[in-house]
């Protein structure tokens, strides 16, 4: 079914809506992009069965959701490495009204757009506990990056931990009332047999329409409480993005037309929650057979949660981290018909295993200005929007 209304049903009144509707039929679960995606505010697949091992583009006709996790002793992950899945349309939320895009079925654009008035889908509980990362752990971690710097075989790299944490109760309330709380731009919310991943991201990894591809890495953050303008007068900070920015063009120069690279935003100051960060955007034209498989064997992982130069920062990672990334630091989004392509960067994103084990993964990019202390300080401050939000809901 396809079409499109006027009544504006939420998306995260949609995601509860759908997800109440495939529970109850026994159909595999609804899947949701929430905030900036593909030039609208929320993308659903109103039931999709999300598999271990299915990365796009699988088939050029359909559309794709799923995640792609961080590459690094992606054996020890506690998801599936790769996790998606297949529909014949998607449901996308622009300037307020719904649109089935390709083949919807009919039950759900009746749950969502026929909805008159529209109606706001009751939530259910949950309750989240966290404990933080070991501190000594990550600042030894540190100051072997630093050590690396000083001998030149990396600029920067992103050195990464994470908090634990038990998630009970309904997976699908615990992301939609966060969702709501902070706004996240690029927030995902995955769900099958496997778990489920729910993240909160504020970047887009790459956005792809035709042959036009951009990319804007995020790189440089202070608390919300800070005044802005010490971020955009941060030597440090500035530093770190722009050596970021050159990955960004070098990842996408290996497939663009030549000429065509182009840095139309840079050093943007931008909020997110609990956060302000420095934002750049990466733009190119690709030549005319470059597919999505291509784009990513280029660009993944992506440039801003890896290091300068990548290869060998992705090597030293490995054995300066003691964890495995997983999804944290991967890629969540959309694939699908013309070479369409729209992915975060799976930052701010905590998965869950079935039994409610949950993980979030907080990291910073280290360079020769760094301060150990400061950049343990930051890993709190990103954390601080989801382990410090009200554990019960309902």
């Amino acid at each position: 079914m396809s079409g499109r209304t006027g009544v504006s049903m939420t998306a995260l009144d949609a995601l509860r809506a759908l997800h109440a509707h495939t529970v109850a039929h026994h159909l595999p679960a609804p899947a949701a992009l929430i905030g900036d995606w593909l030039g609208g505010d929320a993308v659903i697949a109103p039931s999709i069965d999300l598999r271990p091992g299915l990365a796009p583009p699988p088939d050029p006709d359909r559309f794709w959701l799923g995640q792609i996790g961080f590459p690094v002793r992606a054996e020890e992950a506690r998801l599936p490495q790769i996790i998606g899945g297949l529909a014949d349309g998607v449901l996308i939320l622009r300037d307020g009204s719904w649109a089935a895009v390709g083949d919807v079925p009919a039950w759900a654009w009746q749950l969502v757009a026929d909805a008159d008035p529209p109606t706001t889908a009751p939530g259910s509980p949950w309750h989240a506990e966290w404990s933080p990362p070991q501190r000594d752990p990550h600042l030894a971690a540190i100051e072997k990056c630093l050590d690396a710097i000083r001998a030149g075989e990396v600029y920067q790299a992103c050195v990464c931990t994470a908090f634990s944490g038990i998630v009970s109760g309904s997976a699908v309330d615990f992301f939609a009332d966060l969702t709501a709380a902070t706004t996240p731009a690029k927030a995902a919310f995955l769900q099958g047999e496997w778990g489920s991943i729910a993240s909160f991201s504020p970047e887009t990894f790459l956005r792809r329409t035709g042959n036009i591809v951009s990319s804007s890495p995020i790189k440089g953050t202070i608390p919300a409480h800070a005044d802005p303008d010490l971020l955009s007068a941060s030597a440090k900070d500035i530093a770190e993005n722009v050596m970021i920015v050159d990955l960004v063009r070098n990842d996408l120069g290996r497939l663009a037309v030549t000429g065509s690279v182009r840095v139309p935003q840079l050093l943007s100051v931008i909020p997110a929650p609990g956060v302000w960060h420095l934002v750049s955007r990466v733009e190119a034209i690709l030549d005319v057979p470059v597919g999505n498989d291509d784009l990513l064997r280029a660009a993944f992982p992506p440039a801003s949660v890896t290091g300068t130069p990548k290869l060998r920062a992705l090597e030293l990672l490995a054995d300066w981290e003691t964890t495995a990334r997983g999804v944290y630091c991967g890629a969540i989004g959309v694939a699908g018909p013309g070479n369409l392509l729209d992915l975060n960067v799976a930052i701010r994103t905590v998965e869950v295993t079935p039994d409610g084990a949950a993980t979030l993964g907080v990291g910073g990019g280290i360079t020769i200005d760094s301060d150990p202390a400061r950049e343990w300080q930051e890993c709190l401050d990103k954390a601080a929007s989801i382990v410090g939000f009200d554990g019960t809901a309902g």
